[in-house]
């Protein structure tokens, strides 16, 4: 059985209630991740079983279920009171590697803090997640991941009526921005202290002994969401809604609701039904992760001044310069997506010129980086075949030749090693809505083989090609909903 541990049920008491999960009426394996169970040491395979205990009918041996509490700025504006509305945490689970991992139902009914709703979730938001947050692992980006979806057995109504799901999320843990905002709202300084030293013990321990341990947990919170969005950022991805109640202290994705990967690139890029303003449009998800990044400094401060109060000014350059530290992060991963394996003082101008050369051309974002690629042994026109103006991208390209030549390297050596980290197959917005409707009708097989195809997304195989495509002309737009 799973090795159960409940530190944060042991040293944040009065961060959480105890709480159970609804009783579903007639739970049914819908999706089970064998690889992920092995992973964190879960050996029991029956899968009525498994169904019974991940969708709540039996509780899980050795679990503590129980509902956090947090806060959370929401498209800018603060609410002192969230939680896990329909969410329960089971406990941690102690992996074979040794690695501490939350368990996490989604889906599971009502809690304290369900604020009115019903607690539970739709066969195909819970389908979503689990399909984009095993696309993302499978393309290295730091992630919750998915473990099951267990049908309930009743009906849950949205836009329209839904089949019931409850999906469960592994994750590192889910503590989060707003996590310090409640506190600092509700408990004050000496409890953010307690929060604090657990989450460096937790995410980053190595940073325990340092002077000041609020503002270390800062710094480092700080380089884990700079290095995670500029993967989003060379991937793509576009998360749809960064609330800092979306925002985990580990540096993972977490919450895959209005999320999407670009089809034709486009800065101003939004999904969100709800986001009119174009807050968290795909270009300003940098410029948010700082603004939210101000909001757990500001949720810090008094615990960071009590130890020095000189430190105020180097909490206020920290995020100051993190902007620099966004931007190392993003060349460094974009590099070898263009075929550069040593760093030059002009490599940040040269993405960026990539970039705004993009902009209007409805180039397919995946598709490009490997067109790249395909343009060292058949030249500019794998490139122009992307762009609306065939002759947008032959300047840039002209000036990435030159510095590609100053990297000796046969062009079928560096194009195998741009292959090797930019994805053919993403979850494309019009298959991965064709495979959820499907299911939710009681078909799987196209959301298992696009599934397959997602988790492994670099090499090319044979009868795939309508995957490697964005969505065909006349499609309707990808728009997806806070519930999704």
């Amino acid at each position: 059985m799973l090795n159960f541990d409940h530190s944060l049920a042991r040293e944040l008491d009065g961060f959480y209630v105890p709480w159970q999960a609804a009783q579903p009426p007639a739970p049914r394996m819908a999706v089970w991740n064998a690889a992920l169970a092995e992973a964190i040491g879960l050996a029991e395979t029956d899968q009525e079983q498994l169904a019974r205990w991940f969708s709540g009918a039996e509780e899980v041996p050795g679990s503590q279920p129980l509902a956090l509490v947090y806060a959370g700025h929401q498209f800018g504006h603060f609410n002192p009171q969230l939680g896990d509305g329909r969410a329960l945490l089971l406990g941690e689970v102690i992996a074979p590697d040794g690695a501490r991992l939350d368990l996490q139902f989604k889906g599971s009914g009502p809690t304290p803090y369900s604020r009115q709703g019903d607690g539970k979730c739709g066969l195909g938001p819970a389908l979503r997640e689990y399909l984009i947050s095993e696309a993302m692992a499978a393309l290295g980006v730091p992630t919750t991941r998915s473990l099951a979806v267990v049908l309930t057995g009743e009906g849950v109504w949205r836009e329209t009526p839904q089949p019931g799901a409850v999906l469960t999320r592994v994750a590192s843990s889910h503590l989060r921005v707003g996590t310090f905002e409640w506190v600092a709202a509700h408990k004050g300084r000496e409890a953010v202290e307690q929060l604090a030293d657990y989450a460096l013990r937790r995410h980053f321990p190595e940073r325990l002994g340092e002077r000041n341990r609020p503002l270390a947990l800062l710094d480092a919170v700080c380089e884990a969401q700079a290095a995670l969005v500029a993967r989003w950022m060379n991937l793509g991805f576009v998360h749809g809604v960064m609330n800092t109640d979306n925002v985990t202290i580990s540096g993972e994705t977490i919450d895959y609701g209005p999320c999407a990967f670009l089809d034709a690139y486009s800065a101003g890029q939004v999904f969100s039904s709800i986001d009119r303003q174009g807050r968290y449009a795909f270009a300003n998800q940098p410029v948010v992760c700082r603004w939210n990044l101000y909001r757990l400094a500001s949720a810090l401060i008094e615990a960071i001044v009590e130890v020095d109060e000189g430190d105020n000014e180097a909490a206020r350059v920290m995020l100051e310069q993190w902007g620099a530290r966004y931007d190392r992060h993003w060349i460094a991963g974009l590099r070898p997506k263009l075929g550069l394996t040593r760093a030059e003082e002009g490599d940040l101008a040269l993405g960026q010129a990539l970039f705004a050369a993009l902009e209007g051309q409805g180039a397919d974002f995946t598709r490009l980086f490997r067109a790249l690629g395909a343009s060292l042994e058949e030249g500019y026109g794998a490139v122009a075949a992307e762009c609306t103006d065939p002759a947008a991208l032959q300047e840039w390209w002209n000036q990435w030749q030159a510095r590609l030549a100053r990297e000796a390297a046969p062009a079928e050596q560096r194009r195998a090693a741009m292959d090797a980290v930019n994805p053919l197959y993403i979850p494309r917005n019009h298959l991965t809505d064709a495979a959820l409707k499907a299911a939710e009708g009681g078909d799987f097989a196209p959301f298992s083989e696009l599934l397959d195809v997602v988790t492994q997304p670099f090499v090319r195989r044979a009868g795939l090609e309508r995957f490697e495509h964005g969505a065909p002309a006349g499609t309707p737009p990808h728009v997806t909903y806070c519930g999704t």
